[in-house]
């Protein structure tokens, strides 16, 4: 009944099962640990960053805190509309045009918004999957195995431990193998979509503080 000799004799549907559940932990574990870190860190650059914002009255000493704290989806968004709010400067003929320049100003925004919120869902939907999908790929190599076992009581006529221990050892491994890999990544699944909308309804209240400081202050 050892494990390492229960995968060598295993059947192949239940080795590929196997493989592919390991597979699964291990690239969710590696998302995981990754997304961790990653939304800790713009976690921590947003509220750096706005920080700044709301202290300083220099727009080019906050656009410098921006550039060095590029981990905050927010300061990415603040220099995106800089950079608009200066193309619209140094353009003559659309300085007059006010409502023409905040829309362009949100434009900028809201794109910068979208790909900043896309790279803090990126990998997040393989935990998803891996969470619905894992304890039914393991429930199919239970059924195989008990299949297996099946076979091996009709073939020797025998219900002996012995006979179907191993078979139903394999499937019970697979099952594990399954929750093992759905447990995890489930848990982290729900507390990254709650940390993202939460950064995500950040960037949203940003956008519109920002949006009305430059009605008052530089589209007059």
């Amino acid at each position: 009944m050892d494990l390492v000799v229960l995968f060598g004799h295993a059947h192949w549907v239940v080795k590929g099962v196997m493989f592919l559940l390991a597979a699964m932990f291990l690239v969710g574990l590696y998302i995981i640990i990754f997304k961790m870190l990653y939304l800790r860190r713009a976690a921590g650059a947003s509220e750096q960053f706005l920080e700044s914002f709301w202290k300083s009255r220099d727009i080019e000493n906050i656009y410098k805190t921006a550039q060095a704290l590029r981990d905050s989806p927010i300061s990415q968004m603040f220099m995106a509309g800089y950079t608009e709010l200066a193309k619209l400067a140094n353009d003559e003929a659309l300085r007059g045009d006010r409502e023409g320049n905040l829309a362009n100003i949100e434009r900028s925004l809201r794109r910068a918004q979208t790909v900043e919120t896309t790279k803090l869902e990126s990998m997040v939907p393989f935990l998803a999957t891996t969470g619905s999908a894992g304890p039914f790929i393991g429930l199919f190599g239970t059924v195989v195995g008990i299949m297996l076992a099946f076979q091996e009581i009709s073939g020797k006529g025998s219900a002996g431990l012995d006979v179907v221990g191993p078979h139903i050892a394999e499937a019970l491994i697979a099952t594990a193998l399954g929750l093992a890999a759905a447990i995890p990544a489930v848990m982290a699944y729900n507390y990254f979509t709650r940390r993202i909308r939460v950064l995500r309804s950040e960037m949203e209240t940003f956008e519109q503080d920002y949006l009305n400081i430059i009605k008052r202050h530089f589209l007059r």
